[in-house]
């Protein structure tokens, strides 16, 4: 079967992702992978064979052109049940190596796949070769899909080398069920996501090409800005890390079409490996600046997105030089603080509430619920999860503390701004912060140019915005265990129930800590279990983390030594 060859993962997206990881070189030779034909396109399956017993490697696609081919097929299948609405599919590993690489799936309001097609999808990508003609039937028969209607698939990739031949693989897919494809080439994933909708909207989200969604975010970005390119603390200068992606190309794009309206210097432009020593994860877990960064005065704004252009942290050093990190969660409660304040200036009563998963800092959700006043849910880890919730509210912001978020306005709140907007010039800015943000999924450069908005026109630098909350210390170690599937969570995973008594053992721990919360979740794609741990300070952080993490080591089946104590060996467990 695929599955001993293919990861499938549910990651932290608003799409159903396929990705298949490095290890993949090392497995060595597979069983025969001859691609047989759905009824009557014999021709285009042939195209996307692969060799019996052939060693997979990241230097040969082979292997990713046969899920890849059958992604386009299912894309096919899914917008005739939808109707003819455009379905996109992006071809990309987003933050992970340049020799990974992947595949989303975008249903047509720009959401993730729908749950039970999610299964399918893992079905089909998984199933024998002898047998994926009658497989591809039993979907067409059991979802009463009319093969002859109508089917609008939109397909997208990345830059990284082998994008271009599975781009060809997705598209040939859907020629072979005669679908309509139209390949967009190298874009971000926000854009494909907003192309989709804007064409499934018929043009009331924005036009679905390039051009359009540059005009968009451009548009409203300048209108908000006007000529204040500076105000109080903030300074229109920043430095973009585009970790040598598809995020720095499209950045150079956006500042061609600019009126000077941003100073922005693009660095990791594509002259390295995509993601490596740079982008948005690397600046959040190594807690680092990303290579190729030039000198700069302490202070000075920095962003890194990740190598599609979902995720964005902020970062700076200050005067002593000490890396300071703006992630997903001050960028979170930067947004709801604004937004607050434009709701009673504009006199609407709409509710707002943030989204959190668990892993957010426990300082930035003292700070929204006791400070702002902002109502704060909690949710399961993955974006699917804090966009549905986010949906339940007028508006909803909410943000992964890696720097994957966005905001999203019901109907309701839209039509009540704009008829505001007719007397109250509040309402008419707050219509163009709703141009200006993505709401179909996070999108790095769309929210950095919202937070530059929300900093200048409060007049704040990276210094006032550190000030308006201090994080709690937090670290996280994963435990190699023998099966992950002991451990199960509720609550948000953060309740552990089994194995028994070991949710209990954590909470005597954690009581014996000042402001310590501690939670512990299967990874969803090796046998290893993540540890959390926060507390009141650096040294208590670590000695929680060290003593959950034993507890793992010992009731959930801990394979190899146990954890030394801090300050010795525990950090390669990080």
């Amino acid at each position: 079967m695929l599955s001993t060859y293919i990861n499938v993962l549910k990651l932290s997206t608003l799409t159903f992702s396929l990705w298949v990881l490095r290890r993949i070189d090392r497995i060595g030779r597979i069983h025969s992978m001859s691609f047989l034909t759905v009824a009557g396109f014999l021709a285009y399956s042939k195209l996307h064979r692969v060799l019996s017993r052939i060693i997979i490697t990241f230097h040969s696609a082979e292997f990713l052109d046969s899920v890849m081919y059958r992604m386009g097929v299912l894309a096919t299948l899914r917008s005739r049940i939808r109707g003819g609405a455009v379905i996109g599919v992006m071809v990309t590993a987003s933050h992970n190596p340049e020799p990974d690489n992947g595949v989303k799936l975008i249903d047509p309001k720009g959401e993730m796949l729908e749950a039970s097609w999610e299964s399918i999808a893992t079905d089909l990508a998984n199933v024998e070769d002898s047998e994926l003609e009658a497989h591809v039937a039993k979907i067409i028969s059991d979802n009463k899909i009319d093969v002859g209607s109508s089917s609008n698939v939109f397909v997208g990739m990345d830059n990284r080398y082998h994008s271009p031949r599975l781009l060809k693989a997705v598209a040939d897919g859907v020629i072979a069920l005669k679908g309509n494809v139209r390949e967009f080439g190298i874009v971000t994933t926000p854009m494909l996501h907003f192309f989709v909708v804007a064409a499934n909207t018929r043009g009331a989200y924005g036009q679905p090409t390039e051009e359009g969604y540059y005009r968009k975010l451009i548009t409203a970005f300048e209108t908000l800005r006007g000529d204040k390119l500076e105000n109080g603390n903030y300074r229109n200068k920043l430095i973009f890390d585009g970790a040598n992606g598809v995020g720095a190309r499209k950045m150079l794009q956006f500042l061609k079409r600019m009126h000077n309206s941003l100073q922005v210097e693009v660095i990791n432009k594509g002259d390295g490996k995509i993601n490596e020593n740079c982008g948005a994860d690397h600046v959040k877990v190594k807690q680092a600046v990303p290579i190729g960064m030039p000198i700069v005065e302490p202070y000075t704004r920095c962003v890194s997105v990740d190598g599609d252009a979902d995720r964005v942290v902020y970062f700076f050093t200050d005067d002593a030089g000490h890396f300071r990190l703006l992630d997903g969660d001050r960028i979170a409660t930067l947004v709801a603080d604004y937004l607050m304040d434009m709701l009673k200036r504009c006199d609407l009563d709409l509710s707002m509430g943030l989204v959190q998963t668990a892993y957010a800092n426990g300082g930035s959700t003292d700070y929204i619920a006791n400070t702002l006043k902002v109502p704060v849910a909690c949710v399961p880890t993955g974006v699917k999860h804090l966009h549905h919730k986010a949906l339940q509210y007028d508006i909803g912001v909410y943000f992964e503390a890696n720097g994957h978020g966005t905001i999203i306005f019901s109907d309701n709140a839209k039509c009540l701004i704009k008829a505001q907007s007719e007397t109250n010039p509040n309402a008419k800015i707050l219509l163009q912060i709703i141009d200006l943000i993505n709401e179909t999924v996070g999108d790095a450069i769309s929210d950095m140019l919202l937070v530059e908005t929300i900093l200048n026109s409060k007049g704040w630098d990276v210094k006032d915005w550190l000030a308006t909350y201090d994080d709690l210390p937090n670290l996280q170690l994963k435990i190699k265990v023998q099966d992950r599937n002991v451990i199960t969570t509720t609550d948000a995973e953060r309740v552990c129930v089994t194995p028994v008594g070991l949710q209990e053992a954590i909470d005597k721990v954690v009581s014996n800590y000042k402001r310590g919360r501690a939670f512990v979740r299967p990874s969803g794609t090796e046998d290893v279990v993540r540890v959390y741990a926060e507390a009141a300070t650096k040294d208590e952080t670590e000695s929680l983390a060290y003593e959950v993490g034993n507890l793992v080591h010992q009731l959930a089946g801990g394979v190899g030594p146990e954890l030394i104590h801090p300050g010795k060996t525990i950090s390669a467990h990080i």
